[in-house]
This record gives C-alpha cells, structure tokens and sequence, in this order.
C-alpha cells in the first residue's frame, strides 16, 4: 500500500506543472494579441512626436503682410448734397397785352437777350402817338403864352395895367411850361412800354414748360410766361457738422477748398467743383453748418434738384501712419495688429486707430516701415512663426496657364 501511494504522488506533480506552463503562455499569448490589436487600431508615426525645428516650412503659418507708410491723409467727410441753380428766372410780362408770337420751344437753350416772346403793341404805340401830339399842342399854347406875357411887360412899364395881371400872364406860361415836361414824360413812358412788347432772355439757360400761346392774355401780375434756370456753372449745397467749422474756415480763408460730387451713374468719375458760400449760422437744431459749392456743367451731368454724395476735405493729419484696414485686430481691451519681426516671427503691437477711409486706417503706435499682418491674422498667436503666403492671383493665372497647356496638348 504505501508503494503504490508513493507512485502516485510521482505522477501527479509533473501533471500539475505542465498545466501551470500551459496558462502562463497562453496569457503570454493573450497579452501580445491585445498588443497586437491595438497597435494595428492606432498606428503611431514615427514623427508624431517629433516637434518639427524653427524656422522649417511645415509648421509656419502663411499671412499676407504689408508695411506701415507714413503721409499725409485728408481727411474727407462723405455727405448728401442737393443740386440747385446758379440763378433760376421767372419770365413775367410788364404790361397787359396779348401774346403776338412765341419764339422759343419748351426745353430750350437760349442766350441772354434772345427775343422769347413778341406781344401785340398797337394799343402802346397809339398812346404814344397821342402823347406826342398832346406835347405839341401845349407846346403851342406855351408859345402864345410867352409872347402875351412880354406884351404884358411893355405895358406894365408904361403904366397901362397893373403888376397883378402881369403876375398871371406869368402864372400861365409857367404852368403851359409844367404841362409840357409832364407831356414830353408820358412820351417816354409810351416809348418804354412799347419796348415791353418784346421780351427777352434776361439770363443763359435753359426754358421749363410755356404756359401762354399766341392770342394768350397776359398782365404784370399774371402767371409767369416761362422760367429760366442756369445749368452751367451749377451748385451743389450740402450741410457739414459744426466741429468741422474751424479747419473749413481756415483753409477757405486760404484758398480754394475742392469739393467733388459723385453721381451714381454708370460709376462716372467724380466731378470736381470749388467751396464758394459758408453760411453765416449753424443750425441749432441739426448742428450742421450749410455750405455751397460750384461745378462746372459743360455735359449736363448734374441737374437742378438732383442728389448727389458730395466728398469734402476740410482738414489733413500731417505725417500720419496709415496700414491696411485688415490689419487692424480687436482685441478685449484695446485694437492691436500682429507685427512680424526679422526673425518672422509674430508679436502683438496695441494701436489706437484715428480714422479708417478708403480700405486705409490711420494708426498710433507703430512706426513707418513696420511690417503688419494683414491676411491670416486669425491663425495666428504671439510667437508664432509666419511665412508669406503666395498670392492668389499667381496661382489662379499659374492654373489658368497649365489649363491652357493642357488643352493645347488635348488639342495636339
């Protein structure tokens, strides 16, 4: 009996140590299938944590840059502006008459002095007729006047009559010698209104609507035959804010100040014209300040009662630097722009801007000649190293050329 056990205790222990081998590697073999699957699932690149070097192109970041000039700007002020004759006439007739001719059209140029209208005159130049007869009528009576009154004289020196008849023979050449003066007054009274019967263009311009024809009655006081407005020169009347007043005076006091007005029409160019009128008061309600300028007008461009933009520089910032208007960034605090220095790489400069016109901001803080970011700006962060980015336009015309190539080859 105790051989036997004995045996059996022999057999059983190598049993026992191949089953404990056999776990150990199948875990082994576990293991390394996990290790496996997942480094298949997530294969790691041997440059994923390699950062790259300063300075090499794959982790520059592309920026369009342009750098800070230094000039003079004007400052322009851009506002809405009302054309308005130089002088605009109402043709009104200075006696009553009928109209005997019209001589003009509806929307016609004339010049001053072209005869406009011919009104029947025969009542006038019958008055004048009766004038001048009536003139030579007193000057009749004056005559016998004149010689009964120096037969007066003889006689009162010889004593025959009194000094009283005397005095009215002279009361009676005095008051024929009145009657004559206001005689020969109605004649030229006559011959002035018969000048009326022809009326004429007071100014140069150009007619609006006839409101009489022939056989038409018309009086002093009557509606207007036709008016006249002047088109060329023109004005342009526009208001500007009162704190503009100070630097506008100045350089209207100086010398001619430019204003130019933009008529949207077709994206014609602007038309130059010169200040010519500052009111003399600032609209208290508005605070604006009403001033006029003077175009020229030869292509009838502008037109009595038309708006316009009209752009006026009253003032100019001296030395100013001035960048792209992209560059600027707004920042929480204050606006800054992205500096890139000769190393390329990019800084945070805080600016204060004066004034954006024209795509162009006028900024403190930085000198001329620095180098800005002005495309790109919004990748960027302090430090970070920027490369000029190739222009669109290259690449397009570059695509555009290959593409041309290649249909030539099709074509070959």
């Amino acid at each position: 009996m105790d051989d036997v056990t004995a045996n059996d205790t022999h057999v059983a222990r190598p049993t026992r140590s191949r089953r404990r081998l056999w776990i150990t590697l199948s875990g082994i073999l576990v293991l390394l299938f996990g290790v496996g699957l997942w480094l298949w699932q997530n294969p790691i690149s041997p440059k994923a944590d390699t950062p790259s070097p300063k300075g090499k192109k794959g982790g520059d970041v592309q920026v369009t840059s342009a750098l800070a000039t230094q000039r003079d700007v004007p400052i322009r002020l851009s506002v809405n502006g009302t054309v308005t004759a130089l002088q605009s006439v109402d043709v009104h007739a200075q006696i009553s008459a009928t109209v005997k001719s019209v001589h003009i059209k509806e929307g016609q140029f004339v010049h001053k002095g072209d005869l406009l209208f011919t009104l029947d005159m025969r009542a006038e130049t019958a008055n004048l007729n009766k004038a001048i007869a009536q003139l030579g009528k007193d000057q009749a009576a004056l005559t016998t006047a004149e010689r009964a009154l120096s037969r007066q004289q003889e006689l009162l020196e010889q004593k025959f009559i009194a000094q009283s008849e005397l005095e009215i023979a002279q009361n009676q050449v005095d008051a024929l010698r009145r009657q004559c003066e206001v005689d020969q007054a109605t004649i030229e009274s006559s011959r002035i209104a018969l000048t009326f019967g022809e009326i004429s263009a007071p100014i140069l311009g150009r007619t609006g609507s006839i409101s009489v024809y022939p056989g038409s009655l018309v009086q002093p006081n009557g509606v207007g035959l036709v008016s006249i407005t002047q088109i060329d020169p023109i004005n342009v009347t526009f208001n500007l804010p009162e704190r503009e007043f100070p630097a506008l005076q100045e350089a209207f006091h100086e010398g001619d100040v430019t204003v130019a007005a933009l008529v949207d029409s077709n994206n014609a160019a602007p038309l130059k014209g010169r200040l010519v009128f500052v009111d003399n008061t600032v609209d208290a309600a508005s605070a604006t300040l009403r001033l006029k300028a003077e175009f020229r007008n030869p292509e009838k461009r502008l037109w009595p009662g038309m708006s316009v933009t009209v752009n006026v520089a009253p003032r100019i910032l001296s030395g100013a630097i001035t960048v792209p208007m992209q560059a600027v960034q707004i920042g929480p605090e204050k606006k800054f722009v992205y500096v890139v220095g000769e190393d390329n790489i990019a800084s945070v400069a805080p600016i204060s801007v004066r004034l954006i016109q024209d795509g162009v901001a006028v900024v403190e803080g930085i000198t001329a000649g620095t180098r800005v970011v002005v495309e790109g700006a919004q990748n960027l962060r302090p430090g970070s190293v920027v490369v000029e980015a190739v222009a669109k336009a290259n690449v397009s015309d570059s695509s555009k050329k290959s593409g041309k190539h290649n249909k030539r080859s099709e074509a070959l």
